[in-house]
């Protein structure tokens, strides 16, 4: 069996990431009955994961494993399908509007709760009271990195070439957008946000160099920092990183800007009780898996198993912290 993380991602994503609405299937068969049939016990037919990003990202590749492992468990199909845009706020809205019955289901970001709230009217912001958390998955750090070719090793390094930086972002309202934005503030780097939907795209342009810096998830761009294709800048964690130990925080660089990303497994308000208990179940047979323990590992990713209140207190929390350091520093991140 393969010891790399580079090789067992790309086994990972042949096999559940290649179509993007593949039908993950528990041993024994293929279950045809439609999302919601007939009236015996949950569940009864398939289970549909949306996912508000694009394929090979993060939260993709997140929602795939988990998918995978509750309809293992709970012996029906789950779907996988990719509908991205706006920091995953049109799956969130299509969620919200879905059956409460357990058929439709979401792994969201904690960034459309604690950071796109800030970037569009209340009237337009995601608001966590409106959905039934089942428990949360996992965290998953930020780094900052530049294609070799830019000549980057340091935030300093930007600083001094005397240039508008353009930065590309996984898209308005996220974490990646609100940690570049503060770093560059605080540094006092000229630079110019280039969002897209989603990390695959993000790590596709700063490969081709198309912008001089970009900030992901570690686990979208370790491969290639560890292959020598691009070289990290930052981690923006409150301590460095076990993935990539010789990073320096931003925080050890003299600019105190941390924050993070993680998710969690939700389902349309007013889910039944025994309806979240067993998926809760199968979520944390799931968890208990090695091969779920692997996946976590390969990906860089870090276990975030916690009750649904443990979840509301965080985001409650960031979005609190994230408010005051844009107040403090008179950064908006929709303009």
């Amino acid at each position: 069996m393969p010891t790399s993380r580079t090789a067992p991602r790309r086994i990972l994503m042949g096999v559940v990431g290649v179509v993007t609405a593949m039908t993950l299937t528990a041993c024994g068969g293929v279950k045809t009955t439609s999302s919601g049939g007939g009236d015996g016990d949950y569940p009864s037919g398939n289970i549909e994961f949306s996912v508000g990003a694009s394929a090979g990202g993060s939260s993709d590749l997140i929602s795939r494993a988990l998918a995978q492992g509750i309809a293992k468990e709970l012996g029906v199909s789950a779907p996988v399908i990719n509908k991205p845009g706006a920091n995953g706020a049109l799956v969130a809205k299509e969620l919200q509007a879905a059956k409460p019955d357990g058929y439709k289901l979401a792994v969201q970001n904690a960034s459309l709760f604690t950071i796109t709230p800030l970037t569009v009217s209340p009237s337009e912001a995601v608001k966590i009271e409106d959905f039934d958390v089942i428990t949360g998955v996992s965290r998953d750090d930020y780094v900052m990195a530049t294609n070799p070719k830019s000549g980057f090793t340091s935030i300093d390094d930007m600083k001094k070439a005397g240039k508008t930086i353009r930065y590309g972002t996984t898209g308005v309202g996220t974490g990646a957008q609100l940690a570049s934005a503060l770093t560059f503030k605080t540094a006092g780097i000229d630079a110019t946000a280039v969002p897209f939907d989603g990390g695959a795209p993000n790590l596709t342009a700063l490969l081709g160099n198309q912008v001089d810096v970009s900030t992901m998830q570690i686990g979208e761009a370790i491969e290639n920092i560890k292959a020598g294709k691009l070289v990290p800048l930052a981690v923006f964690s409150k301590e460095r990183i076990p993935y990539l130990p010789d990073v320096k925080t931003a925080i050890e660089q003299g600019f105190d800007v941390q924050v993070t990303q993680y998710r969690f497994l939700t389902a349309p308000k007013g889910t039944p009780e025994n309806v979240k208990a067993k998926l809760l179940e199968a979520a944390k047979k799931t968890f208990a898996t090695e091969e779920y323990k692997k996946f976590n590992e390969q990906n860089s990713l870090t276990p975030m198993e916690v009750s649904p209140q443990e979840v509301i207190d965080s985001l409650q929390k960031d979005a609190s912290t994230y408010k005051a350091k844009l107040d403090e520093f008179g950064i908006s991140l929709a303009g």
